[in-house]
């Protein structure tokens, strides 16, 4: 495992994935390929709305060139800020990482702590944005180890797996993500329901 940043590796490991599997292959992006997908990022990390004719643009440039201007990184500011960079492009990479990984049988990577540390620090947002989305019911987020995180009353939703995993489910990717869902069934069913997609 490289000691790169986390947002650096994730985009490396991330291109490669894309270069072996094509500009076709599916993502956990509704309606989008690999091509889209790629697509998206270059125009994110250069500030210009995604708009149609926008990605039909980068797409007309073909997957290798979209990869090789996301492998010359992105532009200096804010995406290279030491701190920033990891929780504005670490989290976006992992998650589209998992997106392309997991459309494609691919299952969750078990050598990642530094991941599974961000994703836990990430989690007391995403978790009090679902929580928030669910009241009056309220969330616990249960890691293997360690304390869980409560958001609102007890006896709510409880949201159990590594935080990589929790991070995702609470992303938008449930069908994907390897958790147990337990507590309220109202609670329950309050979260199934939500729209917390990133």
């Amino acid at each position: 495992m490289s000691s790169a940043p986390i947002d650096m590796r994730e985009r490396e490991e991330l291109c490669d994935l894309l270069a072996e599997l094509g500009p076709d292959a599916p993502t956990l992006c509704e309606g989008w390929d690999t091509i889209d997908l790629a697509a998206h990022l270059v125009l994110r990390e250069h500030f210009t709305r995604g708009t149609d004719e926008h990605m039909a643009a980068e797409k007309a440039k073909g997957l290798p060139a979209l990869i090789d201007r996301l492998r010359g990184g992105p532009p200096a500011v804010p995406w290279r800020i030491p701190g920033l960079r990891t929780l504005m492009n670490g989290l976006e990479y992992f998650i589209h990482h998992e997106d392309v990984r997991r459309a494609n049988g691919l299952g969750p990577r078990t050598d990642r702590p530094d991941l599974e540390a961000l994703a836990w620090r990430i989690s007391g947002f995403v978790g009090r944005r679902a929580a928030r989305q669910i009241r009056p019911h309220g969330l616990e987020l249960r890691p293997p180890s360690g304390e869980p995180r409560r958001f609102g009353p007890p006896g709510g939703a409880v949201l159990q797996g590594a935080p990589t995993e929790l991070l995702l489910y609470l992303s938008g990717r449930r069908d994907a993500a390897r958790v147990r869902l337990t507590g309220d069934a109202d609670a329950v069913a309050a979260l199934r329901g939500a729209d917390t997609e990133v």
